[in-house]
């Protein structure tokens, strides 16, 4: 099924202009595919499983308010991530239904968030995502729900790196340590970032090398995430969190988040890292 929607999003964009087609999945496909989760989530509470791990693990505060999502109830978030494009809350990753939770109250703030990957079209790289992705979706997504924010973001591909009002990108490898120096060295980025977003290519490898050269940019508070990690890495992540980063980055709390959905079991999981106030 998961392949003849996207097999259907193809034909479609490829025979309408962009505008059009993005017209019609955001006006007509969204409120059809959401109204039956309107309908449900009346009914049915379905929730993440959670596991915490740094000072308090399982009892801390951001612990409990994740565990209080319930992921079939679509929110604005989901709405908006979806009209630009972005798959945060489609039916594959429902990360919207998590960041709307622990952002509520917080979209008028002037923050400074940054996303690693801009997504790409090129086949040439692993971290495609195909001809159906669109570059920037999410980046133009946060600046719309964040309407003070100053937005940022970061890809491999030069290609698709591009300016507008409140966001800037650059270029990153996140596999090379001079790379992400380079990066995190821009005079723009230099006051460091309220939300964190690592989207690039989604390794545990990949994953590490950006956190353990990024994460110190999180400001007090702040938080830094990881999207898309693979159920198969999970154990590795557990062990990471447990014996190397809670000890490692004691003034954050860690919390691994697994987002039950019938149909992609392989990567709906995040990782969430929350400053502490005070350092």
């Amino acid at each position: 099924m998961a392949d003849e929607r996207t097999s259907l999003s193809v034909v479609l964009q490829r025979s309408m202009s962009p505008k059009l087609f993005q017209f019609l999945r955001s006006k007509a496909w969204y409120p059809l595919v959401c109204f039956p989760r309107f309908v449900v989530a009346r009914f049915i509470r379905r929730h993440p499983v959670v596991r915490g791990f740094g000072r308090l693990g399982d009892e801390s505060a951001l612990v409990r308010q994740i565990q209080n999502v319930n992921v079939i109830e679509p929110t604005k978030m989901c709405q908006v991530m979806t009209r630009h494009g972005s798959d945060k809350g489609r039916r594959a990753h429902n990360y919207t239904t998590v960041y709307s939770a622990l952002l509520r109250g917080k979209f008028n703030q002037p923050y400074r968030i940054f996303e690693l990957g801009l997504g790409t079209n090129n086949p040439e790289l692993i971290s495609t995502m195909g001809i159906a992705g669109t570059p920037g979706a999410s980046l133009r997504g946060w600046r719309e729900i964040f309407s003070n924010a100053i937005i940022y973001g970061a890809d491999i591909d030069r290609e698709v790196l591009f300016e507008a009002d409140r966001i800037t990108t650059y270029y990153c490898d996140q596999l090379d340590p001079a790379a992400i120096g380079e990066l995190w060295a821009q005079p723009e980025l230099q006051n460091g970032m309220d939300i964190i977003i690592e989207d690039g290519l989604h390794t545990f490898e990949a994953n590490l090398s950006f956190l353990e050269a990024s994460i110190q940019h999180v400001r007090p508070g702040g938080f830094y995430v990881v999207e898309d990690i693979l159920t198969s890495c999970r154990g590795a992540w557990y062990n990471q969190l447990e014996n190397v980063y809670s000890m490692r980055y004691p003034d954050f709390e860690f919390v691994f988040v697994s987002l039950p959905n019938p149909v992609n079991k392989a990567d709906n999981n995040l990782l969430i890292a929350q400053r502490s106030l005070t350092l």
